[in-house]
């Protein structure tokens, strides 16, 4: 129950529905239990007693005395007729019963779906929510495919093994303490064998099903693995079809299918064990009983015929409850794997937290200072030292080889990382001491790879901004250099631009992307190898658009084409995590270091 009560917390802001859900199957059951009350007085009418006997009180007068007393007013009234019509008044009532029983049944059933329903929004969204919190950090350890697979299918499997048997665990043991009280009262010796036989039918059946979780959590691993092997699949085609290694791709595939088959199908031998396991174990205890109620009766020491074929009806009721307990067990324990998948996800800590008391932090007007930075991937250490000032309207260019930690220091300014020692500041604060959303907003990104939104054109655009006006996002592309290709296409901005925007060219993503920070407007820019997977004709285009977003606000630029970075105002060579050299580019090429090196490589001039 620990596992499953991050669900059932989320059923607290629905304590009325709950309320009516009981009630209605608390209905429900007591009128089927009425139905097998009137056989024992019934039997003994159409089998020749002299007198019938009263509705024994059971659980139905603790809960309705009215209806006792009714029910013995009736069985007055057909004492008194032939048996035919006897018989004729006691198959409208059982059919009344029906009718009302399965009537609140529907009732209950129609109650608790909207909550079961509603339970599983909000697991989705707090998975959703969580996952747009977490730091850039947890995407790179976690993979892709399983962070997928978290919410959808181990969502599918808890609404499938849990929330639908959710029923069962209310109806089902509410009969069991009605049909059981009444047992209790017809004779207690008998069912008092029955509640020994039943557990030890439960012991041997609950043995069976201990492996059960722990498949299904290999088995949801598995299915990760394959969602995230089908998404490197279908992003890396062109690839796999360049170096003919469709092959390759599917014989991975089919390694993980066949593992996740094999898997499936030990899940589905000891899962379709339980119903036919849970009857068996019941027709056991059905006989025994039979066999000691049998004796009681011929011994004429026990109960009468017409009471033991009341009570052996009212025990057939009760298997069913205790058979669907018993699927349930096995479906919850499936279950449970996957809710333990998703609570872990939603419990993962977030490193990136915001301070209780932040500061608001408006506007940038004088510097970005780093002082002292450390920073470390795990046991790796990424950044030492790093002790640099970015002043306001100032063209800052990183540069240096892969792996030397310039996209790792641009991504502390925005808070993607905190700081594992040391500190950055803004205007003298301390970036951890200010609002996060502030902090961001200060800011505008233009990456190496564009990312675009399956969404339209304009939507892109306007990303994160909120509230811009047609000609606001019109003058942003204009200014991106991407109005032309815009209007050329027939649906104009509300173009959709597909997956990841595979409807558009490498250019064109990227000056929708220059676009969206145009209208964003921020003070500070960061530009992250914006203009290198690009041809060098969208190069010259989009560089031109990089040069119109640039003026007037500071920039971090990132470039290994150091021609694009030679007119900036201090170049920053990093090497291993730390600056090496820094200056203007004459001043680097002067001294005659790694810079130099760089620039020979490249034969800039």
């Amino acid at each position: 129950m620990k596992k499953i009560s991050r669900l059932l917390n989320y059923l607290a802001d629905y304590k009325g529905k709950i309320g009516l859900y009981f009630l209605f199957n608390l209905l429900s059951i007591l009128f089927g239990l009425l139905s097998f009350t009137l056989l024992i007085p019934v039997l003994n009418i159409l089998f020749g007693a002299k007198d019938a006997q009263p509705v024994p009180a059971t659980a139905v007068r603790q809960s309705a005395g009215f209806i006792k007393d009714t029910l013995n007013s009736f069985i007055d009234l057909i004492q008194h007729q032939d048996k035919l019509t006897a018989l004729a008044y006691v198959c409208v009532c059982v059919v009344l019963f029906t009718v009302l029983k399965n009537l609140f049944l529907y009732f209950a059933l129609y109650t608790l779906n909207p909550l079961r329903n509603a339970v599983l929004r909000r697991l989705r969204d707090d998975m959703f929510t969580k996952t747009l919190s977490l730091p850039i950090g947890f995407f790179t350890e976690e993979r892709k495919g399983d962070l997928i697979s978290r919410m959808t299918n181990d969502i599918n499997e808890v609404e499938l093994s849990i929330m639908a048997v959710l029923e069962v665990f209310i109806r089902e043991p509410l009969t069991i303490l009605f049909y059981l009280g009444s047992m209790i009262y017809m004779s207690y010796q008998l069912t008092l064998v029955m509640l020994v036989l039943l557990p030890i039918a439960g012991l041997i059946i609950g043995r069976i099903s201990k492996s059960l979780r722990k498949s299904s959590n290999l088995a949801q691993e598995q299915l990760g693995g394959m969602l995230g092997l089908i998404d490197e699949t279908l992003v890396g085609m062109r690839v796999l079809k360049a170096f003919n290694a469709e092959n390759h791709q599917h014989l991975r595939f089919m390694k993980l299918n066949n593992l996740l088959f094999r898997t499936r199908n030990r899940i589905a031998a000891r899962r379709e064990l339980a119903s036919p396991m849970s009857e068996t174990m019941g027709v056991i205890v059905v006989s025994v009983i039979l066999w000691i109620g049998g004796r009681m009766v011929f011994s004429g020491t026990g109960f009468d015929g017409a009471t033991f074929i009341a009570y052996i009806a009212l025990f057939t009721q009760i298997i069913n409850p205790f058979k669907s307990l018993s699927n349930a067990f096995y479906n919850v324990q499936k279950g449970t794997s996957a809710l333990d998948r998703i609570e872990h996800l939603l419990t993962v800590e977030n490193t990136i937290k915001e301070l209780p008391n932040a500061k608001p932090i408006r506007t940038f007007e004088q510097a970005i200072e780093f002082k002292n930075v450390h920073f470390s991937y795990g046991e790796k250490k990424i950044l030492s030292g790093i002790d640099l000032t970015i002043e306001k309207g100032k063209v800052i260019a990183l540069v240096g080889s892969s792996g030397a930690g310039k996209s790792t220091l641009v991504d502390l300014i925005p808070r993607f990382h905190d700081v594992s020692s040391g500190e950055i500041l803004i205007d003298g604060v301390n970036i951890k001491d200010c609002k996060l959303d502030d902090v961001r907003r200060l800011m505008g990104v233009v990456g190496q790879d564009p990312i675009l939104f399956n969404d339209t054109i304009y939507s892109n655009i306007t990303l994160g901004t909120g509230g811009a006006t047609q000609p606001q996002v019109e003058e942003s592309a204009r200014i991106a250099h991407a109005d032309k290709f815009i209007l050329q296409k027939k649906d104009g901005y509300e173009t959709v631009v597909g997956d990841r925007g595979s409807r558009l060219s490498g250019g064109e993503r990227q000056r929708v992307t220059i676009a969206r920070a145009v209208l964003k407007n921020p003070p500070i820019l960061i530009l992250d190898e914006a203009t290198s997977s690009l041809d060098s004709e969208s190069e010259r285009i989009v560089q031109e658009a990089i040069n119109q977003l640039m003026q007037n606000r500071t920039c971090i630029v990132i470039a290994h084409r150091l021609s694009t970075v030679k007119h900036a105002d201090e170049i920053i060579v990093m090497d291993k995590g730390t600056i090496a050299e820094r200056g203007s580019h004459a001043d680097l090429l002067a001294k005659g270091g790694i810079y130099k090196n760089l620039v020979d490589m490249q034969q800039v001039k």
